[in-house]
């Protein structure tokens, strides 16, 4: 099984980030599947790769109990395929997601960590 992690800190309430998380991810070919006030889940939309190469994203919300304007995200992009290539579906996706993170105008992103 292929598993790829983040972590984002970014810059915004976290009612903004709830509402902007999901359009982020559908423009990187996900839909979502289920979502709570500290979680999000998406998944690869099907047709293009076979389904033991689908991939899915799980978000784990955190926030801060303070009330900075600070929201930790982390990130895990996993699907059944064995990594056995440097560069699978599962890394492409990944790098995806990691990309629309960082370049996304809708936060400041404050800090990046990728495992």
């Amino acid at each position: 099984m292929a598993r790829y992690t983040a972590i984002f800190v970014v810059a915004a309430p976290v009612e903004h980030v709830r509402q902007i998380l999901p359009e982020l991810l559908q423009a990187c070919d996900f839909e979502p599947i289920y979502q709570t006030e500290d979680y999000f889940m998406a998944r690869e939309t099907p047709g293009r790769v076979s389904f033991s190469k689908l991939v899915t994203v799980d978000v784990l919300i955190d926030v801060p109990l303070d009330d900075r304007p600070e929201v930790r995200l982390n990130f895990v992009v996993k699907n059944e395929e064995l990594p056995l290539q440097v560069n699978n579906h599962c890394q492409i996706m990944f790098e995806s997601v990691k990309a629309a993170v960082i370049e996304s105008q809708q936060w400041q992103l404050l800090e990046t960590v990728s495992g």
